[in-house]
């Protein structure tokens, strides 16, 4: 975890093969390959707190 910020992502986010996220300044939007995303975040605990929207 960057700045040691503890990391807790959702485990949907496991089978995506993309992942957007704000880059920080709320114009600025990140895009990762669902893959690297894993790669980056293998230390981050994983945990159910969303869900599809319908």
């Amino acid at each position: 975890a960057a700045y040691d910020v503890p990391v807790i992502l959702d485990e949907s986010l496991g089978a995506a093969d993309d992942i957007y996220f704000e880059g920080g300044d709320h114009r600025t939007l990140v895009h990762v390959s669902g893959k690297d995303f894993r790669n980056l975040t293998t230390d981050a605990r994983q945990a159910r707190f969303s869900h599809p929207a319908y």
